[in-house]
């Protein structure tokens, strides 16, 4: 996908071995074509593939194999410990729909699975903020019990490890407790993936307890979208699908293409969409691999670090993980944004504790969320332009339905989502064709392969606190931030253009300082030349500007406030300017000139891939 940190990244990184994380090392009892592999077009076969792949099970996803992908922070054995169908992807012709509606809204392109694990746990963090585990509000002396992976069977896989059923409090419980109606959606078939059914207080509530009618009752995905179609949705609804369209190996994304759809389109069809955000995330990787190291806490945090209870990497943060799919469907959200803020499940939680303050319930904080994540994990609002709402409604791609037992053509005719509809797309698939996995292309075509150039050409406008990993664009009044060219000794600024494609505008943002700061330093992709204190472009990163680059919010853009300003002024192109303050900012007004200014308004920043 263009405009998204994705296999242009700029800022990938660089192992001891010179190799990148897109370079995954291979072994000789792989291949002896090759010793690494690069990312990789699952169907670049051709002819019937494109099909027979829908049932592909790339690799794996559990608390294990996270952790020997990650190979303690070097990143680098998706396809050693994991499968090289790992480091396979799919494209626009595959699964269009997917990049439909995350194009047409707002794609969140550093959000984080809340734990290095499987589905469980992190289903888990997501309806309760915690694990459970040792160092977290709610088990500060490590005495208390934690979920790690996909094990649900009454008692405990160890002491304190995996211990069925859990007993901490819920954020239903907290919505309840605060008057704020909710609804778990759900068939019979939900792939027993509703989190709150491994609770204690669930299981043991009568019939008529809230935790049983919202949480823990089968009223279906089309109670849901008659609810969506008539206005009445409560104020809170979490959709569970069933397994057949959850996408999970050996399940179709193309039938998870079409649920998806389904509910995006009775959200945006709805009465209530002016007033609703429909949020779609995964739970987990899948055992499809990320070249991104996850943005997590420092060595010894509390609740976040913690030793290995299978015996398998010694000291270990639990989380986040690797990044997701991520993207948020509503009238403010709308128009192909890249939401860039480091996120976790831990944020949709954030997001409606800022939701229900705003709306006057006031202090409902999930007092079992592990500090660090609170202070350091987005709560989504600067996906948001809430000033702006755009109510046009995006074009999604045809999907086929759902392949079923006794219908015509063995297709469903309409919306289905119960255990009768006998879902059969996986099966088919498996039945149809004799194997879902192509030959690996080993070899040094792809070994060589600059994966930068599988990418889409375009661009996606940033919203959000800004992250590593993009060419960006800084565009304020019609004039970008430019390098003038080989001959130019100062940044400068030029026209932009409609598709923001100039190599002289481009540039790479280095973090300057710990992870998850605001500092950067500001390099030309024409020339990766500096923007120096001087304003001035220069080979040398000891004198680069430090930039502090922060999002306005509401569509104001970005200030970029230079924070080594003398204390006799900030010299611009030559010109002498007044006394600098932290509060000020470059701006552009006509061609040729920078100046300083209260920020006020920022500059548009895109997020650009292009090949030249």
């Amino acid at each position: 996908m263009p405009g998204v940190r994705g296999f242009a990244d700029p800022n990938v990184q660089i192992n001891p071995d010179g190799r990148t994380t897109f370079q995954q090392l291979l072994t000789p009892k792989q291949t002896k074509l090759a010793t690494q592999l690069t990312p990789w077009h699952i169907n670049y076969l051709g002819g019937t593939w494109p099909q027979a792949t829908q049932c592909l099970s790339a690799g794996e996803n559990s608390w294990e194999a996270m952790h020997l992908a990650l190979n303690g922070g070097l990143t680098n054995k998706w396809a050693i410990t994991n499968t090289p169908y790992s480091w396979s992807y799919l494209n626009r012709s595959d699964i269009p729909v997917h990049f439909d509606i995350a194009e047409g809204w707002t794609v969140g392109d550093m959000y984080q699975e809340g734990v290095l694990g499987a589905t469980s746990p992190n289903r888990v963090l997501w309806m309760s903020g915690t694990l459970n585990n040792p160092g977290t509000p709610n088990n500060i002396d490590g005495e208390g019990d934690m979920i790690l992976d996909n094990h649900s069977s009454p008692g405990c896989e160890r002491p304190h490890l995996n211990c069925f059923p859990f007993t901490w409090k819920t954020l239903p419980e907290y919505w309840q407790d605060a008057g704020v109606t909710w609804q778990v959606y759900q068939d019979a078939d939900n792939f027993e993936d509703n989190p709150l059914a491994y609770f204690d207080q669930y299981q043991r509530a009568n019939e008529d307890s809230p935790l049983n009618l919202h949480g823990n009752s089968y009223i279906g995905l089309d109670q849901f979208y008659e609810d969506a179609a008539n206005g009445t949705l409560p104020q809170i609804s979490i959709i569970i699908g069933p397994a057949e369209l959850s996408e999970h190996s050996p399940y179709l994304p193309g039938d998870g293409a079409w649920l998806q759809k389904q509910v995006v389109e009775a959200v945006v069809n709805g009465p209530a969409y002016h007033e609703t955000a429909l949020i779609i995330s995964y739970d987990e990787v899948g055992g499809y691999g990320d070249h991104v190291t996850p943005f997590h806490a420092p060595k010894g945090t509390p609740g976040e670090w913690i030793d290995d209870p299978y015996g398998l990497v010694g000291e270990t943060p639990i989380g986040p993980g690797f990044r997701l799919p991520f993207y948020i469907i509503s009238p403010w959200t709308r128009g192909g944004h890249v939401f860039t803020e480091h996120a976790d499940h831990n944020s949709q939680i954030l997001f409606i504790e800022e939701w229900l303050e705003a709306t006057g319930k006031k202090n409902i904080r999930s007092k079992e969320m592990s500090p660090w994540r609170r202070e350091h994990m987005s709560n989504l609002l600067y996906a948001f332009d809430f000033e702006h709402p755009d109510y046009s409604i995006p074009h999604i791609a045809h999907v086929d339905s759902p392949l079923t037992y006794g219908s015509p053509n063995t297709r469903p005719s309409g919306r289905l989502g119960s255990t009768s509809s006998n879902y059969i797309g996986a099966a088919m698939c498996q039945a149809k064709h004799r194997t879902s996995k192509p030959p690996v292309p080993y070899g040094p075509q792809n070994a060589n392969a600059n994966p930068a150039k599988l990418v889409e050409e375009g661009f996606k406008q940033v919203r959000g606190s800004l992250t590593e990993g993009r060419y960006i664009t800084f565009e304020m009044n019609g004039f970008a931030l430019t390098n003038a060219g080989w001959s130019a000794m100062h940044v400068t600024s030029t026209p932009t253009s409609p598709r923001h494609d100039s190599v002289y505008q481009r540039w790479v943002a280095h973090l300057v300082g710990d992870a998850g700061g605001d500092l950067f330093v500001l390099r030309s992709a024409f020339d990766w030349r500096y923007i120096s204190r001087s304003q001035q472009l220069t080979d040398f990163v000891d004198m680069a500007e430090v930039f502090r680059i922060v999002d306005l919010g509401a569509g104001k853009g970005y200030a970029l406030m230079p924070r080594g300003v003398s204390q006799d002024g900030l010299t611009l192109n030559g010109q002498r300017k007044g006394r600098m303050g932290g509060g000020l900012a470059l701006g552009v007004s006509r061609e040729g000139e920078i100046f300083v200014t209260v920020p006020k308004e920022g500059f548009m920043v895109f997020s650009v891939t292009y090949h030249s």
